[in-house]
């Protein structure tokens, strides 16, 4: 049995070492295993490799798997504090909110209207960085606005905040919607677009703010991983072995909204990550919590590696945004859990 469980942690390990290794040859550009070797050893050896290497494929692996990873995660945590396999972090508000965000920046800095009003110089302010500072901001509102719920009697179990969370979602996305009809046609497509969620303009400094955060709360999800089992037996017998199950609960719940505020920010909406990995790392290597998480991490963040690989090859000159390759799979695999679960 140990040897069969460290041979499967061999494979997961090999497998987030691997998808890296093989996205660096998919591009636009060709890519040989020599320049790769050039480039890490030394120099790479002309600087057009030397820019497609540093600057756009290195970022955007690292990126993407900070994503799958952190999405992961949170799926994996929000399944267990609510008891529902079905729970995923989007069905927080979190994606709405971050849309609300991005439907307010863009209206706010879109030229035409700034200029209605007489503020010309704002179109200047970096969109780029208006645009994930709204979204993030928005995303935060959202699980705050959850979190308010769930502290009373409305929300004070499981299934009640995954109620609230839907409830949340459809007001703020009706709000975004509401923006996006009253704004320009053109800011309303770029909105849209980036809510489908995409890796393509993924810059370096993105992964050096997703880092401290995916790693802090991988860590303080394995700090707490004995409660959060606990949480599985039930809220009384969690409550029986000395956990305070309604702080426990609101923790968990402000590291998954953490986790995926800030990828949503970033990398726009990329749903069921969270819902499908989680799923096939408890089938495969356990239950317990940290295990989970641990497995998360390597399986979540070489799936969406794979997954922006599809994206970035699967149609000639063009790139399938990633939010509706992840949904395609994912809508199938949550129908065959919702048939397992016989919900």
């Amino acid at each position: 049995m140990l040897k069969s469980r460290n041979y499967k942690w061999t494979l997961l390990i090999l497998l987030a070492l691997a998808c890296p290794i093989i996205s660096i040859f998919f591009g636009a550009a060709d890519f040989s295993a020599a320049q790769l070797y050039q480039c890490v050893v030394n120099e790479c050896d002309s600087a057009i490799n030397q820019l497609i290497f540093w600057d756009i494929r290195l970022p955007r692996i690292v990126v993407g798997f900070l994503v799958g990873a952190g999405l992961a995660v949170a799926g994996s945590t929000l399944q267990n504090i609510t008891r529902n396999g079905l729970a995923d972090p989007y069905l927080f508000g979190v994606v709405a909110g971050a849309g609300l965000g991005a439907s307010i920046a863009t209206l706010f800095f879109d030229s035409q209207f700034t200029s209605s009003i007489g503020l010309d110089f704002l179109p200047e302010f970096s969109f780029s960085i208006a645009l994930p500072l709204a979204a993030l901001l928005g995303a935060i509102f959202a699980v705050t606005l959850v979190q308010a719920l769930a502290a009373t009697s409305f929300g004070g179990r499981g299934e009640q905040m995954l109620l609230a969370g839907v409830a949340v979602s459809f007001m703020l996305n009706a709000m975004a919607h509401f923006l996006l009809f009253l704004g320009e046609p053109f800011a309303a497509n770029k909105v849209i677009f980036w809510l489908m969620g995409s890796l393509a303009r993924v810059e370096d400094w993105y992964a050096w703010i997703m880092l401290p955060v995916v790693v802090g709360c991988v860590l303080l999800l394995l700090l707490y991983g004995r409660r959060l089992d606990a949480l599985l037996l039930g809220d009384d017998n969690a409550k029986t072995l000395g956990v305070n199950v309604t702080r426990l609960r609101m923790l968990s719940l402000g590291i998954c909204a953490s986790l995926t505020a800030c990828i949503v920010a970033y990398c726009g909406g990329i749903g069921f990550v969270g819902l499908m990995i989680p799923h096939i790392v408890r089938r495969w290597v356990g239950v317990t919590s940290r295990v989970v998480t641990l497995g998360c991490v390597l399986l979540g963040g070489s799936f969406m590696v794979l997954v922006d690989i599809i994206a970035r090859s699967a149609l000639p000159e063009q790139e399938i945004p990633i939010g509706i390759i992840t949904a395609a799979i994912g809508s199938v695999f949550f129908l065959i859990v919702m048939r397992q679960q016989k919900v």
